[in-house]
């Protein structure tokens, strides 16, 4: 039986990261990703089914593949996630199953994600002062967050990343208290960078962390690191192994030339780059008859397409869809 040959886009870069939003929508509104009073959302009849899923995430297993994160909008929002999430860990060539969540459904939802085979969260936090928190995500949610990742803690999840997009006036001074209480808890931080996608995007307080990563290694001490996943982040580790603290820096470092992963919207819509408009509707093939090897045949044909890099700082204005519609 012949292997089929990795999916490798025309600039030699391997794609084995697939992000999959498993719906648009989200209990939160920070500040940076959805407009307040935003409602155009995806019809739930143009939602991939947990079939079609399924059978996405199988072809570009066959591929070469191997990691994949479950996305949103808010992805607990979605019915059964955790019955999806076995579906998924039980592909074969599935090796990495992670979950992208803001963590105000998580309490009641972790040990189920665990014990279907998610092994890794990303939690969506930009601050530990609630009223601060409030202001950034139009909603009072810090305590079921923060109950949130104790269960996940308890239920074993490792690592649990604590995402935070740091912006100047709002809680850049929160760096440090941030990196303090991942510390403590054995969470890994990452700071990141506002990307200008969507007018949200772009009216969002852009901060270089390229000073903060200096300042953060000079007090802590911190030394370059690695830690797995697949993601763009760069790390720094403490001395003593203990805690890492990771920077994705779209604008002031950008990580194009090492890009390797692939977006796919809750309507079935590959996206080839966040920062680009590049895509491939996977939804006609799905619901068309197309079979296993007509799929493979146009993901393969779509990651032709996928650009060299974004433009974020020579076209700002560029993207117009809000994040939450491409999945994170």
């Amino acid at each position: 039986m012949n292997t089929p040959a990795i999916l490798q886009d025309r600039f030699g870069r391997r794609i084995d990261y697939l992000r999959l939003s498993v719906t648009d929508r989200c209990d939160l509104r920070c500040s940076y990703c959805m407009p307040q009073g935003f409602s155009d959302y995806e019809q739930p009849a143009d939602w991939l089914d947990f079939a079609e899923i399924t059978r996405v995430v199988a072809a570009f297993a066959r591929m070469g593949t191997s990691r994949f994160r479950i996305t949103g909008g808010e992805p607990l929002l979605r019915r059964n996630l955790p019955g999806l999430a076995a579906r998924l860990a039980a592909l074969p060539g599935v090796g990495d199953l992670s979950l992208s969540t803001n963590a105000t459904h998580l309490a009641k939802h972790a040990a189920a994600l665990k014990a279907a085979g998610v092994s890794r969260l990303n939690v969506s936090l930009d601050s530990l002062c609630s009223e601060r928190l409030q202001q950034i995500t139009r909603r009072d949610a810090l305590d079921e967050i923060l109950e949130g990742l104790l269960v996940a803690k308890t239920n074993g999840f490792t690592p649990i990343k604590i995402n935070m997009v740091v912006m100047a006036g709002v809680n850049e001074d929160e760096v440090e208290n941030m990196a303090e209480f991942c510390a403590r808890h054995g969470f890994v931080l990452r700071l990141i960078e506002t990307m200008p996608v969507g007018e949200t995007g772009r009216s969002a307080a852009y901060t270089d962390l390229q000073p903060i990563r200096q300042r953060l290694q000079q007090r802590y001490g911190l030394v370059d690191g690695i830690i797995g996943g697949g993601g763009p982040a760069r790390y720094l580790v403490s001395p003593d192994g203990r805690f890492n603290i990771g920077f994705i820096t779209p604008l002031s470092q950008h990580f194009c030339e090492t890009c390797n992963r692939v977006r796919l919207a809750v309507d079935g819509t590959l996206y080839l780059c966040l920062g680009q408009e590049h895509a491939l509707p996977l939804r006609p093939l799905l619901r068309g008859g197309a079979s296993d090897a007509e799929l493979e045949a146009a993901i393969r044909q779509a990651i032709e397409l996928k650009p060299e890099r974004h433009e974020f700082r020579e076209q700002p204005g560029k993207i117009v869809r809000v994040m939450s519609m491409t999945g994170g």
